[in-house]
């Protein structure tokens, strides 16, 4: 009882004082025994705490798949040719447009000497793609009835070198040819078209043509070999 009643005594002493409160408290808590600083060693991480890991970061988002380089089209201006013996003067400016070139089909024809009879051969293409661009097309021909393989796979390199300059290609084709779809194309006395894109690394070629009425089409390599065989294209 006694032990009670001192303590009720200081306690009272030492808030009747306000500048000796403090002190005391102080005093108290850093002369009290060793387990009165245990609360502050509850605060301390214990040694696996500081082992653990932080989780991994989410794994970075895929890249997009790289572009198609074995595919490319140009932009190009369709025009249809007006009449039966204007396909030469009608590809070529399916062909400088490609390359930003807007003529009409009646000053390529005056450029190409066209006449009713229709335009001579492909380096007559081939020397207007050059006047009226910075120049780089030749003309390639294809001699015997069918294509080589070696010339099948010259026509493939020439087209994709072509287009990837951004030049639209001029062919002067003959006879029949079939499209990927099964479409049959005939044209027994000779045609000018242009070869605007590819796929498949050039295996397989886009057609502007501008007799027919839908336009574009897409055709084999070999096929599109074989329809120029006995002539040539200006690349």
């Amino acid at each position: 009882m006694k032990s009670i009643f001192r303590k009720s005594v200081l306690s009272v002493a030492v808030l009747a004082s306000g500048t000796v409160a403090g002190p005391a408290i102080a005093t108290q808590a850093t002369a009290g025994p060793v387990t009165a600083v245990r609360p502050a060693q509850v605060e301390t991480k214990p040694a696996y705490a500081e082992q653990a890991q932080p989780p991994p970061p989410p794994p970075p988002p895929s890249p997009p798949p790289p572009a198609d380089e074995a595919r490319r089209v140009l932009h190009y201006d369709y025009e249809r040719q007006p009449n039966s013996y204007y396909c030469a003067p009608a590809a070529t400016r399916i062909a400088l447009s490609t390359q930003g070139k807007v003529v009409s089909q009646r000053e390529v024809a005056d450029k190409l000497h066209t006449t009713r009879a229709g335009t001579n051969s492909v380096n007559d293409t081939t020397r207007v793609l050059n006047d009226l661009t910075s120049g780089g097309y030749q003309t390639t021909e294809i001699k015997g009835a069918e294509a080589e393989p070696a010339q099948v796979d010259k026509l493939r390199v020439d087209v994709v070198e072509a287009v990837d300059a951004k030049r639209g290609v001029v062919a002067n084709i003959m006879g029949t040819a079939v499209d990927t779809q099964g479409n049959q194309y005939s044209y027994e006395g000779g045609h000018y078209l242009t070869i605007v894109g590819y796929r498949d690394g050039g295996e397989t070629m886009k057609i502007a043509d501008p007799y027919d009425a839908t336009k574009h089409y897409w055709m084999s390599d070999d096929n599109v070999a074989d329809w120029i065989a006995e002539r040539g294209y200006s690349s």
